[in-house]
Parts: structure tokens; sequence; C-alpha cells
């Protein structure tokens, strides 16, 4: 009697265990408030464990993982980070490949775990080492998102011929220059390929399983909407809350071959997405009034929908060159400030917070030992590692650059202090004469607003001197604190003046 017992108890726990992760899940309703801070991390990289510094982790040597990369969760939680979305953890192809661990993107199974990211002196299972790591996410009120990638690897195109689109020849698709994968065959509106559904609903099945909240779905846009409509109908009839963001901007234009289908972001929004990556990632090259212009075009597009939506602000990715190689230090803190006091969902890539560069001593070099059919130690240069078993990403050799990093936390810090008057207030550009200088003010909906002034110089090359700004009205006993600059900024009556350091931003909060 008392072991029939025990077993139920142990079944009902298990059930409730399932039942209330999901139940627990709110990172739909937080994304959808711009409240949604998120860090991408490569689970191969996050906590490997690089004991010779050579920065490339020996076979002697231990990679990341699922079970070490819980250390460093408390850490990343102090940076202000709530929301974490992890790289592809699915089986990577060792055919064809690009570096020596193969890409994250060249998926080869839909329903397993990347061995590559398993601890292999653990005694739990590769799912539930996933599971764990998820779990302990969640204690810390972090929530998990995981990667969907767009293409199958060559071994899976090898196994599985018909989830693949071929040509003429019967020849499978390299969509332009990635060159390690092969275009899936989704089929189209009218025609559905049901074969690849079903492996997307297997994927979607297996995270919702180890405690995920969400999923990045990579180049969303090659997809047809209607295999969309499918796939979040099928999650959200699981959970609810269960968030879908898709790796779609608004300046694509076409797809990566002319064998894809092609679904604009506005198109992928109505069919489930909650959100797409503004293009914000071309600030390295605007000027001000440009920049402007991106923000009033996303918040006049996130009121366009019957359902709520937003966007996150893709500044730096996995895709993008590091700013500091770009700009120097100076972008990354112009870069962590913006995205506190703007009013859409914060996202940066692991090592960003640190002012990484993503250089590697060994890059593109013969490897001493691989795991693929590719001998070199393929790299982006200045871009996160995706190709093999490299660093954490905390600056290499340079180590940590403190700048950047005590602006991140201080600007995530302001951005959780002041989140009603950022995701609530108003958004107003302010005029300047330069355009390279872009000014603007977040301001609460009262008589006597609360208001956040910002601006920035776009020119990394040179210092702009005797910037005036004209300010709404301000009362007399408003109080003004500078938060991020200088100190040049000086506001008296309705006018701001200041000088800009190239790539310097300031920002000034004028309370009650």
């Amino acid at each position: 009697m008392i072991k029939r017992t025990a077993l139920v108890l142990a079944l009902l726990v298990s059930f409730m265990g399932s039942s209330f992760a999901g139940e627990n899940n709110d990172l739909r309703t937080k994304f959808l408030n711009n409240q949604a801070n998120i860090l991408g991390i490569n689970i191969r990289t996050f906590n490997a464990q690089d004991t010779n510094g050579n920065e490339i982790i020996d076979e002697n040597e231990v990679s990341g993982n699922f079970i070490n990369a819980i250390e460093r969760l408390d850490e990343i939680k102090e940076l202000g980070i709530n929301t974490i979305h992890v790289l592809p953890i699915t089986p990577v192809g060792k055919l064809k490949a690009l570096g020596t661990a193969g890409s994250l993107y060249a998926i080869s199974g839909f329903d397993k775990i990347n061995e590559q990211l398993v601890d292999k002196t653990s005694n739990l299972s590769p799912k539930d080492q996933a599971k764990k790591f998820i779990d302990e996410c969640h204690k810390r009120g972090i929530k998990v998102v995981i990667d969907l990638p767009s293409c199958g690897s060559y071994d899976l195109f090898l196994k599985r011929p018909e989830l693949f689109i071929k040509d003429d020849k019967n020849i499978s698709i390299v969509p332009t220059d990635w060159t390690d994968v092969r275009l899936l065959n989704a089929g189209n509106n009218d025609k559905l390929n049901q074969d690849v559904l079903d492996e997307h609903k297997k994927f979607i099945d297996m995270i919702i399983a180890l405690g995920a909240d969400g999923i990045r779905a990579d180049v969303a846009t090659i997809k047809p909407s209607k295999f969309w409509e499918e796939i979040t109908k099928y999650a959200r009839e699981k959970d609810s809350e269960f968030l879908f963001l898709a790796e779609a901007s608004d300046s694509w234009r076409e797809p990566p071959s002319k064998y894809a289908e092609f679904t604009p972001y506005d198109e992928l929004l109505k069919s489930g997405f909650d959100g797409y990556y503004g293009s914000f990632f071309n600030l390295k090259d605007w000027n001000a009034n440009e920049f402007i212009e991106h923000i009033k075009f996303n918040n006049k597009l996130l009121k366009s929908y019957n359902e709520p939506k937003s966007v996150i602000m893709s500044f730096t990715t996995h895709d993008e060159v590091s700013p500091v190689i770009l700009h120097g230090a100076d972008f990354s803190v112009m870069i962590s400030w913006l995205e506190a006091v703007l009013p859409y969902n914060p996202y940066s890539i692991d090592g960003f917070p640190y002012g990484d560069e993503y250089i590697y001593p060994w890059a593109n070099g013969k490897a001493k030992y691989t795991q693929t059919d590719d001998e070199t130690y393929f790299v982006h240069r200045g871009k996160l590692d995706i190709f093999n078993f490299s660093r954490t990403p905390k600056g290499g050799q340079k180590g940590i650059n403190e700048q950047v990093l005590n602006n991140f936390k201080n600007a995530y810090k302001f951005r959780d202090e002041n989140i009603d008057l950022i995701t609530k207030g108003e958004f107003t550009p302010l005029k300047t004469d330069d355009e390279k200088i872009f000014a603007f003010m977040i301001s609460s909906k009262e008589k006597h607003p609360e208001r956040i002034i910002v601006l920035g110089n776009l020119d990394f090359k040179n210092t702009k001197d005797d910037i005036c700004v004209k300010l709404p009205r301000l009362h007399k006993d408003d109080f003004i604190e500078l938060v991020q600059g200088d100190g040049s900024m000086q506001i008296h009556k309705r006018k701001l003046t200041t000088s800009l350091t190239p790539g310097e931003i300031e920002i000034a909060k004028i309370s009650k």
C-alpha cells in the first residue's frame, strides 16, 4: 500500500511539475510589454574551460555544456538579464561543414540534443541536462528561448532527402553562401510539406518538454506564412504564453535563394509571431534622421496589428561584427544606453557586455583536431564563434573592458528603475542642426511629466561642440539629473546645450 501511494504521489508530482512550468511562463506577456532583457548565448562556448589560455578548447579541456553553464547564471542575472536566447541545441552536421565543431545552424536532427553540449561526467541524460539548465534559469527568474535553425545539414539531406528542395538535377540547394547547409522544403501557402511540418512539431514537443519558454526562428522569412500559422497554433495549444520571435527584419527584401519562399516581417507578425528584429544593426551606418525615422517606423508598425506585437533591438547579434571593432568602446556604451531607454526589448549577444572583439589568434588556421571534415578553424572575424570549441566570450587576451561592462550594468539598472516611464511614455524627437546628432525625449503622460532626454553623436571621428536643443517647457520645481555623460550638458529654461565627443551619448532625467 505504501509503495502504491508513493508511486501515485510521484506521478502526481511529475504531472504537476510539467503543468506548473507552463502555467508559470509569462515570457510572451513580458516581451509584449517590452520587459524582456535578452542575452543570446552559445552553450558550447558560454562557460568553456580554456585552462591553458590559447583561446581554443583543446582535447584535454572542457568546452561549454549545460551543466557548467549553470555556474554563470548568477553573473548573468546581475547584469540585468531576465531572458536567455540559447543558440541551437540540436545536433550539427559533420559533412561539408564549417569549423572544427560544425555550425550550430547546420542542424542534423530536430528532436535530439547536440552531444557537444553534454557533460560527459554527468549521470543525467542529454535531455535531462538541458532541462536542468532551464530549471536553474527559472529558479533565478530567467526565461529561456531556444533557437530553431532554418536549414538542414548535408548529413540530414543524405538521410532524409524528402525534407529538402532540389533543383532539376535532383541536387540539394545551397542558400546564398551558407555552404554548410541545405534548403528545407516547407512547401508554400497552397501546399505545405507535411514531413517538414512534422519535424518542426517534434522540435516544439522537445523544447516544451524541456521547460523552455519560447523559440527564436532563424531566418523565419524562408518559410511560408501558413507554415508558421500551423506551428504557432500547435505550440500555443500547449502553452499560451509560448513566445515566437522571428529572425526577420524590415530591411530584408529578398530570399537567400531563388528556390526559397520569402515571407516579409509584417506577414510573419500576422502569422503568429510576437516580434521580429528591428534593423537597429544599421545604426553603425545611419545618420541621426535615419535612426529617428526607424524608431517612428516601429512605433507606428507595432500599433497597426489587432494583437500586441513588439520588436527586439538587434544592435548586436551573433551575425554582427563587435561594436568595439566597428567604432570603439564608446559605440558599445552608446548601444547599451539606447537599449536602456528605448521602448522595445533589449537584446545583446554573449561577450558584448564585456567588450569582446571576438578576435581569435588561431582563426582560419589549420586545426590540430577536428570533429568535422573541415580541418581549419573557420570563423567570421569579429563575430561570436559558432563554428569551433572556442573560449568563453569575455574579451580573450585583452580581458574584460571595464568601461563597457560598467555602462552595461548601469544602463540596465536605469531601465529597471524607470521601466514604466520607458515602456509607457511618449516618444518625441528633438530637433538638432547636425545630421550626426540625434536627440529625443521619453515623457510620461501627465500634466507635470517625468522626462528622459537623450542625445548622441553618430560621428565616430569628430567632436561636436555648441550643440543646442530646444526643450518643452520646464517647471520651476523640476529636478534635473545627469544620468550618463561627461557633465557638459547644461539645461536652462527651455534650452539644452552640450558638446559630444565621437560616439558619445548623454542622458538626463527630469522629474518632479
